[in-house]
């Protein structure tokens, strides 16, 4: 993936980090779900960053906390879907609103 970001300079870059919906114990550094989907978004972000040529003003970290679940159900297999990373591609919004202004 990084090769082909490194060759479309005019795509950007949303990591956000997702949880399942059960409440962290809040030790260390991570508090909550927010503070543990931030640190998963940011922890791919990291990577892609340093793996790459991609320019970091292209890529965004978030954090969805629980509240996006791909599953609802509160079983074992529901919550592990849930726990994950997603990548999503965008253009940028200049080169976005120039094509809307053309048509």
């Amino acid at each position: 993936m990084a090769k082909v970001l490194e060759q479309n300079p005019d795509i950007n870059v949303l990591v956000e980090g997702h949880t399942d919906d059960v409440p962290m114990a809040g030790a260390g550094e991570i508090k909550d779900n927010w503070d543990l989907s931030v640190m998963r978004a940011t922890s791919v972000t990291k990577i892609m960053l340093t793996s790459s040529k991609i320019d970091s003003k292209r890529i965004t970290a978030a954090g969805r906390g629980e509240f996006f679940p791909l599953d609802p159900a509160k079983t074992p297999e529901a919550r592990k879907k849930n726990r994950r990373t997603e990548i999503i591609l965008t253009p940028k919004l200049d080169e976005l609103l120039k094509v809307l202004g053309d048509n």
